[in-house]
């Protein structure tokens, strides 16, 4: 049955939830663009050595972190005003980890951001191109789970887990590289920042791939 031209506060209460949760919906989309944003002024100020994205990026973390309030709270008021049915709430209690996840992606962004400040007095470290692409395994992942959200496709949400495998092994590959290194000369704290930047992207993948796990819930019900 169709509502129409209902006056707003007066449709039926099953049609006035659902609005709602389109509207959460459509925030996390929001939040997760802005997180996006974040990962693509990290990327140009930690490989275009571009300090004014790095600055922006400080913007960005306070937008995405109001937005992750509000949403939380939107979610726990129609948990407890509109007592939803088990379908529902495994939509709005998954959108809640959701978030928390996309929520750490933008700050391990900005972390990045703040990383990149710091190494921008050294010269250029010759294993800037591997990070770069370990860097954009993340974002892919990123993407791919945020476009499997917007569909609740449980299989993209799932190939975003299988990608994780390729970054852990970027991860370790790079890990051995810069810690292991014998005869450095000067200071070390390029070393030490570069292994915090590799750190961080293993992080972010791997919260890339709980929001994919979270769509599959969402669509499957299975864990």
């Amino acid at each position: 049955m169709l509502y129409r031209n209902v006056p707003e506060g007066q449709e039926p209460i099953r049609v006035h939830f659902e609005r709602q949760i389109k509207r959460i919906q459509r925030d996390v989309l929001r939040m997760g663009a802005l997180v996006e944003r974040s990962c693509c002024l990290a990327r140009e100020a930690l490989f275009d050595r571009n300090l004014e994205a790095a600055e922006q990026i400080n913007k960005q973390d306070k937008k995405i972190d109001r937005l992750y309030k509000q949403i939380e709270l939107d979610c726990v008021n129609l948990i407890a005003l509109q007592s939803p049915v088990a379908q529902d709430l495994r939509l709005l209690s998954a959108l809640m980890q959701l978030v928390r996840d996309l929520e750490r992606i933008g700050d391990y962004a900005k972390n990045l951001g703040d990383v990149a400040v710091q190494l921008f007095p050294y010269a250029e470290s010759p294993y800037m191109g591997q990070i770069l692409q370990m860097f954009d395994r993340c974002r892919a992942m990123l993407a791919l789970s945020l476009e499997s959200l917007s569909d609740l496709n449980a299989e993209s949400g799932m190939d975003v887990r299988q990608r994780d495998d390729a970054v852990d092994s970027d991860y370790e590959t790079l890990y051995n590289l810069l810690a292991r290194q014998q005869d450095v000369k000067g200071i070390i704290e390029p070393i030490v920042l570069q292994i915090l930047v590799i750190r961080h992207l293993e992080r972010m993948a791997d919260h890339a791939a709980n929001i994919g796990k979270r769509v599959a819930y969402i669509v499957t019900g299975k864990r």
